[in-house]
């Protein structure tokens, strides 16, 4: 018999995104048709992989869910299963307000979603995926879990403690994705920091990204999500000796301002974050900072705001996100704190603060024309083709907009020399 159509519809973050890759991938062993994110109506079976991280997220994750219900009931679909964040966090609530649901799995039910749908689990297949990105840039997931006691964050108890893959496993999955052609890996994780102290004793990050340098193919690895208390210094040297690891790095930093990060229960001071802040630009010059700040936590005052302003307009951040606080059942904040910032001025001070950061992105850009960076080609629209430097991490940075009057392919690397700049696009010819 002819097995059925599974589309597998992703929500939330990247870390997501590999686990429905990887779902993609045991079906597709097992002769499963499979399709990610179809928004056509003719697959028999749709699983939904929800975000329960704030209410925007898990707003947009009920509402994905009601749409295949309604789907379901006009019988465009036979099944709907639900895993992920969302499911994790509130399984039992959704099994009584959407009994329309065939059945809700967790975040690591993959074993039993996979018998669910009755097909095989292939545990030696666990680090091949189907790739969903474009193919010449890939996620790779070194560790799930957290460990860390941030007020306003849900996340560790819908992952749980931290827990590292082995090194050996990574690179075997490394060399699995390069064979694909993936030329860009970018490291995630809920943080980068922890990475390998559970397996090994002692943060192994660096240890890490040198072995996965030596993996053919792979020529440039980015940084996402490390935690600025107790940074992994020893990264930072490698800037300088591994050719393949990019100019770049996240470090979520949250606030400035001490008054706040004591309220968050980050564990760190505002001197201790510039302190960390120069050290790394010092070591590494011309490196790209992408940070995020939240914006409104409980205790936040309009004078802990106005340090933040000033921060950030100070330290110039190359990539800078905001988002306001979520007031989240189960958080240390959410049983310790009242919700006492009004979402309208949550939302204001979002839009100021990013209003400074627009600034800052304009001068910088505009510093980049007359240079010639490498930029790796996303893909061809109907003017341009369109392509990121090292300093730009896919679907969060901003793009190099490149003239067609040469021909180039996605995935391809190139020389490309700045003529103009915007606020977060920079514009160019191939050298």
């Amino acid at each position: 018999m002819k097995k059925q159509k599974i589309n597998v519809v992703t929500l939330g973050c990247s870390k997501n995104l590999v686990d429905s890759e990887v779902l993609l991938n045991q079906l597709s062993k097992d002769g499963f048709e499979v399709v990610h994110d179809s928004n056509d109506a003719d697959s028999d079976i749709v699983v939904i992989n929800t975000c329960g991280f704030i209410h925007d997220a898990k707003e947009e994750s009920v509402n994905t869910i009601l749409q295949f219900v309604d789907a379901k009931g006009r019988g465009d679909i036979d099944k709907l299963y639900v895993m992920g964040c969302l499911s994790e966090r509130y399984k039992t609530d959704l099994e009584q307000e959407v009994p329309e649901v065939d059945k809700f799995f967790g975040k690591f039910d993959l074993k039993a979603l996979v018998g669910e749908l009755k097909a095989t689990y292939r545990p030696e297949f666990i680090y091949e995926r189907k790739i969903t990105t474009p193919s010449h840039f890939a996620y790779l997931k070194i560790s799930e879990g957290c460990n860390r006691v941030c007020a306003f964050c849900a996340i560790p108890g819908m992952t749980g403690k931290h827990v590292s893959k082995s090194m050996d496993d990574l690179v075997k999955e490394a060399k699995y994705l390069a064979k694909s052609g993936v030329k860009e890996i970018l490291l995630i994780a809920q943080d980068l920091s922890y990475y390998g102290i559970d397996l090994y004793g002692k943060g192994m990050l660096a240890e890490l990204i040198q072995k996965i340098a030596e993996v053919d193919g792979i020529e440039w690895i980015r940084l996402h999500y490390l935690y600025p208390t107790k940074f992994p210094m020893d990264i930072l040297p490698l800037f300088k000796t591994v050719p393949k690891l990019c100019k770049y790095i996240d470090i979520p930093l949250q606030h400035s301002s001490n008054n706040v990060l004591k309220h968050m229960l980050r564990q760190v001071t505002t001197e201790e974050t510039e302190a960390l802040l120069q050290k790394i630009k010092e070591e590494v010059p011309g490196i790209a900072i992408r940070t995020t700040m939240l914006i409104g936590h409980p205790g936040e005052t309009k004078e802990d705001f106005e340090q933040l302003k000033s921060f950030v307009s100070k330290h110039r951040f190359d990539r800078l996100g905001a988002f306001s606080y979520s007031h989240e059942e189960g958080t240390y904040g959410y049983k310790k704190y009242s919700d006492d910032i009004p979402e309208d001025v949550k939302q204001a001070r979002v839009e100021e603060l990013m209003g400074i950061q627009q600034i800052v992105s304009s001068q910088l850009n505009a510093e980049r024309i007359g240079q010639t960076l490498k930029v790796i080609i996303d893909r061809e629209d109907e003017e341009f083709y369109v392509g990121r430097t090292e300093f730009d991490s896919p679907e969060v940075d901003g793009e190099v907009l490149i003239s067609k009057e040469v021909s180039l392919k996605k995935g391809q690397f190139c020389e490309v020399e700045i003529t103009s700049s915007e606020e977060f696009d920079l514009y160019g010819n191939v050298v």
